[in-house]
C-alpha cells in the first residue's frame, strides 16, 4: 500500500460493501500540487485518470469541492462529466442533469455587491503596495494571493487586509495557505459536503483535502466515513498522506475495493 498506514488500508477495505460511496476531493493541494498562479494548476495525471475510472463505477459518486469558483474549477480540473462540483467554499453547486438538481447561480443583492466592491478596492490598494501579491476575482469574492511575495511581505499584506476588512458588515474573511479570501456569501466546505452527501444519497463518504477550509468538511464526516488530510498541519481527519503525489495510491485502493 506504499505510504498508506495499515489503519487507512483497513478503512478503505471497509468501503467495499457500502451501498453508495461518495468520493469527494479538494482540488488545489490535493488533486493538483500547489502552484504560484492558480490558472497554472492541473491534476496530477494518475489522480485524474483514477477519478475518471471511479466516476464510471456503479454506486460510486465522485465530486470535487473547492474554494475556486465553478468556472475556474472546471478549467483547471477538467472533471469527468458525471462528477458533482462544489465551488466557492460551498456556495456554488452543480450536479449533472441525471441527479435532477438545479444548478445554483450566484446573484448578489445591492448590499452584497457594495461590500464586494469595497473589499476589492481595499485589496487592490494593498496589492499595489506589496510586490509579489496578486488578486483573484470570483463572482462573490476576491482573493489575495501572497505565495509569490517574500514571506515577510506576504504576512504583512494579509495582516493589513484583516485590519481593514474584518469589521466590514456582510463580509467574511477566509484564511488559507498563502491566501486570504473576502467573500459576501457565507458558506463552508462542510455545508458543501453535506449537500453532496444528500444529492448522491451516499451511505458513506471519503473526503480528502489539504487546506484550512477543508477542516469544515472533515468536521461533518460521520462514523464510517473516511477523512484524509493531504500534507502537514493540524487536522480533524483520521488519516494523513504526505502530499498530492500520494493521492493516486489512495484512489487506486478505493477503485480496487469498489471493483471487486
Amino acid at each position: 500500500m506504499g505510504p498508506m498506514t495499515a489503519e487507512l488500508a483497513d478503512a478503505i477495505e471497509s468501503l467495499a460493501d457500502t451501498q453508495i460511496l461518495l468520493v469527494a476531493l479538494d482540488f488545489d493541494g490535493t488533486m493538483a500540487p500547489l502552484v504560484d498562479k492558480p490558472g497554472d494548476a492541473r491534476s496530477l495525471p494518475a489522480s485524474a485518470e483514477l477519478l475518471v475510472e471511479l466516476a464510471a463505477l456503479e454506486n460510486t459518486v465522485t465530486a470535487l469541492i473547492s474554494g475556486r469558483d465553478l468556472a475556474s474549477l472546471r478549467a483547471a480540473a477538467n472533471p469527468p462529466e458525471q462528477t458533482l462540483l462544489v465551488g466557492s467554499h460551498g456556495t456554488e453547486r452543480w450536479a449533472p442533469e441525471s441527479f435532477g438538481i438545479d444548478a445554483s447561480h450566484i446573484d448578489l443583492n445591492v448590499e452584497q455587491a457594495t461590500a464586494l466592491a469595497h473589499a476589492t478596492a481595499v485589496l487592490e490598494r494593498i496589492v499595489e503596495g506589496h510586490s509579489g501579491t496578486s488578486l483573484e476575482y470570483k463572482p462573490a469574492s476576491v482573493v489575495l494571493h501572497v505565495r509569490q511575495a517574500p514571506a515577510e511581505m506576504g504576512t504583512k499584506a494579509i495582516r493589513i487586509a484583516h485590519d481593514k476588512l474584518e469589521d466590514v458588515k456582510g463580509l467574511w474573511l477566509l484564511d488559507g495557505k498563502s491566501v486570504l479570501e473576502a467573500t459576501v456569501l457565507s458558506g463552508t466546505k462542510g455545508e458543501g459536503l453535506d449537500w453532496l452527501r444528500e444529492v448522491a444519497d451516499a451511505s458513506t463518504v471519503l473526503f480528502a483535502g489539504d487546506d484550512v477550509t477543508d477542516e469544515d468538511a472533515f468536521a461533518v464526516l460521520r462514523p464510517g466515513d473516511v477523512g484524509v488530510k493531504i500534507g502537514s498541519g493540524n487536522t480533524r481527519a483520521q488519516f494523513r498522506l504526505n502530499g498530492p503525489g500520494e493521492l493516486s495510491i489512495l484512489l487506486k485502493a478505493v477503485l480496487d475495493m469498489r471493483s471487486l
